[in-house]
């Protein structure tokens, strides 16, 4: 099989010769290569010029047997198409411009044609997918509308997220109308990212900590985005420490769920509740360690999934800066070492 079916079959929980392997957030500090283009061309610059993302979405996968790329991007570039801009700063994370908190603020927003405001993210894509050829998947990605809403009404990084929690807990009808904004955004922006070459779409909710009534304000909005792919692509769906809400995640009809290292995956495939991929979950750590460790830990994962098929060998976070590529290099000649 080449790279691309094995993903394709994995994600539908078919019978593959071994787990397909990519890693989240494969750009980054950890690759020389990256960190030379960094030095020339700022992390915005390169997300928003189609030929720099192509670049860099290829990088790993010279040095790596990966089955699969994920596009470089960024998940607010979705509400810097409706209007609200976003920056890094200071050492303090990301700055959006304003704060989405009132009437006024949302009237701000612009989503007619937001999706297409973002054409460079197509451009990445068809240039990555004309780099990849046929033998291997390519991924589309953004952020949950639940994890964009927290941006856009913190007004960027959070330690809490305590003034999207407090729009929630009060039912501000402000945030209900900014969710559907984005789902409407996002279910545009997701369909193009497979017509422009995407073979999965990823959708991450890395705030779904601070989200009390899940299905309510998150889990619902998803569902509306995957009913309207129509199954055009698989989705995967990441929702940072939810591992133990694996059905909830299921019924989104998700065709698989990304899990963190915190949860066992057969743990998760038990309580899932119906057939659906499983995604994970290695400890990003083990990147940073010996490359004999991070290998061990790679075949265990393997192990403990291989008589429950559907699996997608990937880390249970991104990837972070501190990985080293030979580290790198000894999990993925684990993963691809081993056979269904």
């Amino acid at each position: 099989m080449t790279g691309k079916e094995r993903f394709l079959a994995a994600a539908r929980c078919q019978t593959v010769d071994r787990p397909p392997v990519w890693m989240m957030r494969q750009a980054g500090r950890y690759l020389p290569e990256y960190r030379r283009l960094k030095e020339v061309h700022p992390f915005l610059e390169m997300v928003r010029t189609p030929e720099l993302a192509g670049e860099v979405t290829m990088q790993p996968m010279r040095r790596f047997a990966f089955d699969a790329a994920i596009v470089f991007s960024d998940i607010l570039v979705v509400p810097e198409a409706l209007g609200q801009g976003f920056s890094f700063g200071d050492g303090r994370g990301v700055r959006m411009e304003f704060t989405v908190r009132t009437e006024a603020d949302l009237r701000r927003l612009r989503p007619e044609g937001a999706a297409g405001r973002l054409e460079y993210v197509f451009g990445a894509l068809r240039q990555s997918r004309a780099a990849l050829g046929p033998q291997r998947a390519l991924l589309g990605f953004g952020g949950s509308p639940w994890t964009l809403a927290s941006y856009m009404v913190e007004g960027g990084s959070s330690g809490d997220g305590a003034a999207v929690r407090a729009m929630a807990a009060r039912r501000d009808p402000v945030l209900s109308r900014l969710l559907e904004m984005l789902s409407e955004v996002l279910a545009g922006y997701f369909r193009r990212q497979v017509e422009a070459g995407a073979d999965a779409i990823q959708i991450f909710d890395s705030c779904a900590p601070w989200c009390e009534g899940y299905e309510e304000w998150s889990l619902r909005w998803v569902r509306e985005i995957v009913r309207e792919l129509g199954g055009r692509a698989p989705v995967i769906l990441f929702a940072r420490g939810r591992n133990r809400c694996a059905a909830a995640l299921a019924s989104t009809g998700a065709d698989v769920l990304s899990l963190d290292w915190e949860t066992p995956l057969g743990e998760a495939r038990q309580s899932a509740g119906r057939a659906v991929a499983l995604q994970g979950n290695m400890d990003p750590a083990f990147l940073e360690g010996e490359p004999d460790a991070a290998a061990e830990e790679a075949r265990r994962i393997v192990a403990g999934m291989a008589p429950l098929g559907g699996h997608i060998f990937n880390l249970g976070h991104g990837i972070r800066p501190a990985a080293r590529p030979e580290c790198v290099a000894a999990v993925v000649d684990a993963v691809t070492g081993c056979r269904a």
